[in-house]
């Protein structure tokens, strides 16, 4: 932590290269959290008998994008939303097509689990290496992005004898995408002071948790993990 905190007095946040790497790293918190609203929406019309919760989730997603807009305002940052879009197109056309198939399963694990996890680490490496406007904002955020997570947990923890085949191949589809956007955002993060490897390390951490909590074995736990990792 004293390393972080070192490396923190260091970061001119207003430098262009600090600026030029934000506008991408903004924009990707910002499109994560508009991606989570639109998901937690479309889960709401699958997952009827939870749909006021659902709807409650995605309200707070909206706050969340709200306040790292704030987050770019104050840095004047404009974000690279088209970047940002690209960023998650993969994960976004999986979440579409398999919503579009009824794949509730397939949806709760890409939003719930990854897209959360992905968050979760995203914002607890950036928070000791934020300016303090963004680290106030951040640090909201993610005590509520752990509910979001909790609730996938428990619904697919509910349905994990039926759900454990389409959860299989929903993470071998879906996980070496997170590597591949953690590759791509490797040089943006490191100028934010935010190196691969504990981000990697982070997610790792926070998904192994969440497979263990629905009812997968240590086991079944690296094997799932695996998917993708040679990428990294």
């Amino acid at each position: 932590m004293q390393q972080l905190v070192e490396q923190d007095k260091k970061l001119d946040f207003q430098s262009a290269e600090y600026k030029d790497a934000y506008s991408r790293i903004n924009a990707i918190v910002i499109e994560g959290e508009q991606e989570a609203h639109d998901n937690y929406i479309t889960l709401s019309n699958l997952l009827t008998a939870d749909k006021d919760e659902l709807i409650r989730l995605s309200k707070m997603e909206l706050r969340h994008k709200k306040g790292f807009e704030a987050c770019g305002r104050n840095l004047k940052v404009t974000p690279d939303m088209e970047f940002a879009r690209e960023f998650f197109s993969g994960l976004h056309e999986n979440f579409q097509t398999a919503a579009a198939a009824g794949k509730v399963v397939t949806c709760l694990l890409i939003q719930s689990l990854i897209i959360e996890c992905f968050a979760i680490a995203a914002y607890n490496i950036y928070i000791p290496v934020a300016d303090d406007f963004a680290r106030k904002i951040t640090e909201g955020v993610v005590k509520e992005e752990y509910s979001h997570l909790n609730f996938g947990e428990v619904w697919l923890k509910e349905h994990f004898t039926e759900s454990k085949a389409e959860l299989e191949e929903a993470n071998r589809r879906n996980l070496p995408l997170v590597w591949k956007m953690l590759n791509q955002v490797e040089k943006d993060a490191h100028i934010l002071a935010m190196e691969k490897e504990a981000l990697v390390e982070d997610f790792m951490i926070q998904y192994g948790e969440a497979l263990s909590n629905i009812g997968f074995t240590t086991r079944d736990i690296m094997r799932l993990s695996a998917y993708g990792l040679a990428s990294v």
